[in-house]
């Protein structure tokens, strides 16, 4: 498990293959809330969404990017969205 608390605000989030797959808005409890501007519907547009990705997928943090354990497509399968 990594220590959460090296995740940080605004890092890049990229999937074990090196997609990106989104920028971190904040943590919320045990998972991690993407910004909207990533949001498949739309960059920033309407329909933009926040989608959320469970800390249990991150492998490691390395600086400014957090790589998750699965490929990119996977996760975009696994989000939980919310306004």
């Amino acid at each position: 498990m990594v220590d959460k608390s090296q995740i940080k605000e605004h890092a890049e989030v990229i999937g074990a293959d090196g997609v990106h797959l989104g920028t971190v808005d904040h943590l919320d409890g045990d998972r991690i809330k993407l910004t909207r501007k990533d949001s498949p519907q739309g960059p920033g547009g309407e329909g933009a969404k926040h989608h959320f990705i469970p800390l249990g997928l991150v492998a490691e943090i390395e600086g400014d990017k957090v790589r998750l354990s699965a490929n990119a497509d996977v996760v975009a399968d696994m989000f939980e969205e919310t306004d």
